[in-house]
Protein backbone atom coordinates (compact mmCIF):
# COMPACT_ATOMS: atom_id res chain seq x y z
CA UNK A 1 0.00 0.00 0.00
CA UNK A 2 1.41 3.48 -0.72
CA UNK A 3 -0.18 6.33 0.27
CA UNK A 4 0.13 10.14 -0.30
CA UNK A 5 -1.46 12.16 2.78
CA UNK A 6 -2.30 15.37 1.70
CA UNK A 7 1.00 16.10 0.63
CA UNK A 8 2.49 19.34 -1.16
CA UNK A 9 5.33 20.37 -2.84
CA UNK A 10 7.46 23.40 -3.52
CA UNK A 11 10.79 23.91 -5.38
CA UNK A 12 11.44 27.65 -3.18
CA UNK A 13 8.08 29.54 -4.21
CA UNK A 14 7.02 27.42 -7.35
CA UNK A 15 4.31 25.26 -5.89
CA UNK A 16 4.31 21.57 -7.79
CA UNK A 17 2.29 19.67 -5.61
CA UNK A 18 -1.21 20.76 -3.26
CA UNK A 19 -3.19 18.57 -1.43
CA UNK A 20 -2.86 15.59 -3.05
CA UNK A 21 -4.60 11.97 -1.37
CA UNK A 22 -4.22 8.57 -2.42
CA UNK A 23 -4.35 5.51 -1.93
CA UNK A 24 -2.69 2.95 -4.02
CA UNK A 25 -2.93 -0.76 -3.55
CA UNK A 26 -3.81 -1.70 -7.49
CA UNK A 27 -1.05 -3.70 -8.77
CA UNK A 28 -0.43 -2.03 -11.98
CA UNK A 29 -1.11 2.48 -11.58
CA UNK A 30 -0.01 4.61 -14.15
CA UNK A 31 0.40 8.44 -13.72
CA UNK A 32 -0.11 11.14 -16.60
CA UNK A 33 -0.42 14.31 -17.16
CA UNK A 34 1.57 17.20 -18.97
CA UNK A 35 5.15 18.10 -18.53
CA UNK A 36 5.38 20.21 -14.98
CA UNK A 37 2.43 18.97 -14.05
CA UNK A 38 4.05 17.35 -11.06
CA UNK A 39 3.66 12.99 -11.49
CA UNK A 40 7.41 12.81 -12.01
CA UNK A 41 8.10 14.89 -8.04
CA UNK A 42 5.18 12.54 -7.17
CA UNK A 43 6.65 9.27 -7.88
CA UNK A 44 9.86 10.16 -6.98
CA UNK A 45 8.28 10.50 -3.30
CA UNK A 46 7.40 7.04 -3.04
CA UNK A 47 11.51 5.87 -2.37
CA UNK A 48 12.28 9.03 -0.82
CA UNK A 49 14.50 10.60 -4.17
CA UNK A 50 11.98 14.47 -3.13
CA UNK A 51 10.58 14.63 -0.03
CA UNK A 52 7.21 15.89 0.25
CA UNK A 53 7.30 19.81 1.93
CA UNK A 54 3.42 19.07 3.92
CA UNK A 55 1.82 16.05 4.37
CA UNK A 56 3.47 12.69 4.18
CA UNK A 57 4.23 9.67 2.09
CA UNK A 58 3.87 5.87 3.07
CA UNK A 59 4.78 2.17 1.57
CA UNK A 60 3.48 -0.04 4.19
CA UNK A 61 3.89 2.43 6.96
CA UNK A 62 6.74 3.43 6.71
CA UNK A 63 7.97 6.65 5.89
CA UNK A 64 10.58 7.26 2.65
CA UNK A 65 11.48 10.67 4.74
CA UNK A 66 12.38 9.02 7.69
CA UNK A 67 12.43 5.59 6.76
CA UNK A 68 14.72 5.98 3.72
CA UNK A 69 17.11 2.86 4.00
CA UNK A 70 13.80 0.50 5.12
CA UNK A 71 11.95 2.08 2.23
CA UNK A 72 14.11 1.42 -0.53
CA UNK A 73 14.58 -2.09 0.12
CA UNK A 74 11.17 -2.16 -0.44
CA UNK A 75 10.72 0.04 -3.89
CA UNK A 76 13.08 -0.26 -6.67
CA UNK A 77 13.13 3.20 -9.79
CA UNK A 78 13.69 3.07 -13.06
CA UNK A 79 14.55 6.27 -14.61
CA UNK A 80 14.02 7.88 -17.84
CA UNK A 81 17.56 7.52 -19.51
CA UNK A 82 19.44 4.29 -18.75
CA UNK A 83 22.77 5.33 -19.01
CA UNK A 84 22.37 7.44 -15.61
CA UNK A 85 21.86 3.56 -13.67
CA UNK A 86 24.09 1.66 -16.12
CA UNK A 87 27.45 1.89 -13.62
CA UNK A 88 29.37 -1.56 -14.69
CA UNK A 89 31.40 -2.54 -17.61
CA UNK A 90 29.24 -5.19 -19.03
CA UNK A 91 25.64 -6.28 -18.60
CA UNK A 92 26.37 -8.91 -15.97
CA UNK A 93 28.59 -7.34 -14.37
CA UNK A 94 26.07 -4.79 -13.72
CA UNK A 95 23.11 -6.39 -12.74
CA UNK A 96 25.55 -8.80 -10.34
CA UNK A 97 27.06 -5.00 -8.65
CA UNK A 98 23.21 -4.94 -7.54
CA UNK A 99 23.48 -7.97 -6.01
CA UNK A 100 26.66 -7.13 -3.58
CA UNK A 101 25.26 -6.44 -0.23
CA UNK A 102 23.71 -9.86 -0.38
CA UNK A 103 26.99 -11.17 1.15
CA UNK A 104 27.03 -13.81 -1.76
CA UNK A 105 30.37 -15.42 -3.33
CA UNK A 106 30.98 -13.91 -6.95
CA UNK A 107 30.51 -16.67 -8.87
CA UNK A 108 27.34 -17.23 -7.57
CA UNK A 109 26.22 -13.36 -8.24
CA UNK A 110 27.63 -13.85 -11.74
CA UNK A 111 24.96 -16.73 -11.87
CA UNK A 112 22.25 -15.17 -10.59
CA UNK A 113 23.05 -12.08 -12.99
CA UNK A 114 22.99 -14.47 -15.98
CA UNK A 115 19.95 -15.99 -15.22
CA UNK A 116 17.86 -12.50 -14.78
CA UNK A 117 19.00 -11.18 -18.00
CA UNK A 118 18.05 -14.37 -19.58
CA UNK A 119 14.68 -14.51 -17.76
CA UNK A 120 14.17 -11.03 -19.67
CA UNK A 121 15.49 -11.29 -23.54
CA UNK A 122 18.94 -10.80 -22.60
CA UNK A 123 20.59 -13.92 -22.51
CA UNK A 124 23.75 -14.38 -23.87
CA UNK A 125 24.74 -10.83 -22.82
CA UNK A 126 26.17 -11.24 -19.70
CA UNK A 127 29.87 -10.22 -21.13
CA UNK A 128 28.53 -8.06 -23.45
CA UNK A 129 29.34 -4.21 -23.08
CA UNK A 130 26.50 -2.68 -21.40
CA UNK A 131 27.01 0.98 -23.20
CA UNK A 132 26.93 -0.52 -26.60
CA UNK A 133 23.88 -2.55 -25.82
CA UNK A 134 20.28 -0.56 -27.72
CA UNK A 135 17.85 1.41 -26.12
CA UNK A 136 15.73 -1.04 -25.74
CA UNK A 137 18.68 -3.25 -24.00
CA UNK A 138 19.73 -0.70 -21.96
CA UNK A 139 15.99 -0.29 -20.38
CA UNK A 140 15.58 -4.15 -20.10
CA UNK A 141 19.02 -4.04 -18.29
CA UNK A 142 18.35 -1.25 -15.95
CA UNK A 143 15.01 -3.22 -15.04
CA UNK A 144 17.14 -6.31 -14.34
CA UNK A 145 19.39 -4.51 -12.09
CA UNK A 146 16.78 -2.87 -10.29
CA UNK A 147 14.59 -6.38 -9.83
CA UNK A 148 17.65 -8.39 -8.59
CA UNK A 149 17.68 -6.74 -5.51
CA UNK A 150 13.71 -7.96 -5.28
CA UNK A 151 11.86 -5.22 -4.52
CA UNK A 152 8.34 -5.22 -3.28
CA UNK A 153 7.35 -1.99 -5.63
CA UNK A 154 8.62 -0.84 -8.63
CA UNK A 155 7.82 2.75 -9.83
CA UNK A 156 9.48 3.94 -13.07
CA UNK A 157 9.47 7.54 -14.46
CA UNK A 158 9.28 7.86 -18.11
CA UNK A 159 11.12 4.90 -18.86
CA UNK A 160 9.88 4.48 -22.50
CA UNK A 161 10.35 8.30 -23.39
CA UNK A 162 14.11 6.98 -25.41
CA UNK A 163 12.58 3.77 -26.88
CA UNK A 164 10.82 3.12 -30.26
CA UNK A 165 7.43 2.32 -30.38
CA UNK A 166 8.15 -1.77 -30.71
CA UNK A 167 10.78 -1.10 -27.69
CA UNK A 168 7.88 0.74 -25.55
CA UNK A 169 5.32 -2.05 -26.42
CA UNK A 170 8.02 -4.74 -25.18
CA UNK A 171 8.93 -3.15 -21.86
CA UNK A 172 5.25 -2.51 -21.15
CA UNK A 173 4.84 -6.01 -21.52
CA UNK A 174 7.43 -7.00 -19.23
CA UNK A 175 5.97 -4.58 -16.98
CA UNK A 176 2.31 -6.41 -16.91
CA UNK A 177 4.27 -9.74 -16.10
CA UNK A 178 5.76 -8.87 -12.71
CA UNK A 179 4.52 -9.61 -9.40
CA UNK A 180 5.65 -6.38 -8.15
CA UNK A 181 3.58 -3.96 -7.64
CA UNK A 182 4.27 -1.05 -10.41
CA UNK A 183 3.80 2.53 -10.73
CA UNK A 184 4.34 3.62 -14.29
CA UNK A 185 5.09 7.76 -14.65
CA UNK A 186 4.52 7.90 -18.68
CA UNK A 187 3.41 10.11 -21.99
CA UNK A 188 2.62 7.22 -23.75
CA UNK A 189 -1.18 6.66 -23.12
CA UNK A 190 -1.89 3.85 -25.76
CA UNK A 191 0.31 1.38 -23.95
CA UNK A 192 -1.88 1.86 -20.88
CA UNK A 193 -5.13 -0.32 -21.44
CA UNK A 194 -3.91 -2.89 -19.43
CA UNK A 195 -3.28 -0.98 -16.65
CA UNK A 196 -5.69 -1.40 -13.13
CA UNK A 197 -5.67 2.56 -12.37
CA UNK A 198 -4.59 5.77 -14.39
CA UNK A 199 -4.19 8.98 -12.27
CA UNK A 200 -3.90 12.59 -14.17
CA UNK A 201 -2.25 15.13 -12.83
CA UNK A 202 -2.59 18.56 -13.95
CA UNK A 203 -1.43 21.97 -11.94
CA UNK A 204 -0.08 19.62 -8.77
CA UNK A 205 -3.58 18.22 -8.24
CA UNK A 206 -5.06 14.88 -8.62
CA UNK A 207 -7.75 15.88 -11.39
CA UNK A 208 -8.73 12.24 -12.50
CA UNK A 209 -8.49 9.29 -10.61
CA UNK A 210 -10.45 5.80 -12.41
CA UNK A 211 -9.45 2.90 -15.14
CA UNK A 212 -7.53 3.45 -17.89
CA UNK A 213 -10.79 4.59 -20.24
CA UNK A 214 -12.24 7.00 -18.33
CA UNK A 215 -9.26 8.57 -16.80
CA UNK A 216 -7.38 8.94 -20.61
CA UNK A 217 -10.45 10.37 -22.28
CA UNK A 218 -10.78 12.69 -19.26
CA UNK A 219 -6.79 13.82 -20.13
CA UNK A 220 -7.16 14.10 -23.67
CA UNK A 221 -9.85 16.60 -23.48
CA UNK A 222 -7.90 18.53 -20.80
CA UNK A 223 -4.90 18.76 -23.45
CA UNK A 224 -7.26 19.31 -26.21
Amino acid sequence: MIEFEDVGHSYGERVVLTGVDLRLAERRVAFVGANGSGKSTLARMINGLVAPTSGRVLVDGLDPSRQGREVRRRVGFVFTNPDSQIVMPTAGEDVAFSLRRAGLPRRERAERAAALLAEYGLGGYADHPAHQLSGGQKQVLALCAVLALDPAVLVCDEPTTLLDLRNKRRFVELLGGLEQQVVLVTHDLDLLGGFDRVVVIDGGRVVADDEPEPALRHYRALVT
